[in-house]
């Protein structure tokens, strides 16, 4: 089931008017509070081509610029999809941006800047110039989320326009559940975003490994629908993840699961 974006914090027309402007911009938020989504809501709103990207350790320059390539004795160059979004316009997406290598982040560094060119170095020396609809939205996890880093501050500037996407009030996050299920089991699912809150608070202060996200109160909502229980749908999204640390870690975890939707 697609994503559905609950513009709660009015994000969208606030990209509405940095693409108006021409001015690049930047989400920053945990993991599962709709990053996504709202991107591709934004660019379905626009009526705009969207090209996207998640970065990972593994991300190269080649990856976004492009590669020779020898087919049959002749070598050609494939366009990466940097290049070849900056040819044809439309919105660029950079997720988890800062997961990138630092030669990755140089080279996405000379297309950002203003004047939204880079040089095709890697083969004829042709200097690619952005089409002038071309926007740009990236995405950061907190440094607490592993494989991320600071980003650097040149990288941080290209992005003038900064949105904090924190997870939505708990009565926001209920209506955005009630998005993807079926049934009538509010008091049940009023009872899962609580508990995902405290487990959230929890983590935010090293009390617990791992925070949900609202993929999880989502996939809660949905087991709601299949008539399973509330306390198991509970234990299987929320409770047995937290085994990985050890039988202590799952025993608080399972304890609060317990005190909320009983024994």
């Amino acid at each position: 089931m697609e994503m559905q974006y609950l513009d709660w914090n009015n994000s969208v027309p606030i990209l509405g008017k940095a693409y108006d402007a021409g001015l690049f911009a930047i989400i920053i938020g945990p993991k599962g509070t709709g990053k996504t989504t709202l991107v591709r809501q934004f660019a379905q709103s626009m009526n705009a081509r969207l090209e996207s990207v998640n970065f990972s350790l593994r991300t190269r320059e080649s990856h976004l610029v492009g590669t020779k390539t020898l087919h049959d004795g002749t070598v050609s160059f494939g366009e990466g999809l940097l290049v070849r979004s900056m040819r044809e316009g439309g919105i660029l997406y950079l997720d988890e941006i800062n997961s990138a290598e630092a030669d990755v982040l140089l080279r996405l560094d000379e297309a950002l800047d203003d004047r939204r060119q880079i040089v095709l170095k890697e083969s004829s020396g042709e200097v690619i110039k952005a089409k002038e609809n071309w926007f740009v939205v990236a995405t950061i996890n907190p440094l607490t989320h592993s494989g991320t880093k600071e980003l650097p501050p040149q990288i941080l500037s290209r992005f003038p326009v900064r949105i904090s996407l924190e997870y939505p009030p708990e009565d926001i996050e209920m209506e955005i559940v009630k998005k993807y299920v079926s049934g009538s089991h509010d008091e049940d699912i009023r009872q899962g975003v609580k508990l995902a809150n405290m487990l959230r608070k929890a983590a935010a202060v090293e009390e617990l490994f791992y925070s949900p996200s609202m993929r999880e109160t989502i996939a809660f909502g949905r087991l709601l629908d299949k008539s399973m229980q509330a306390k198991e749908a509970a234990g299987i999204v929320f409770g047995n993840v937290y085994t990985q640390w050890g039988s202590i870690e799952y025993q608080k975890v399972s304890d609060i699961i317990t005190s909320m939707f009983g024994s």
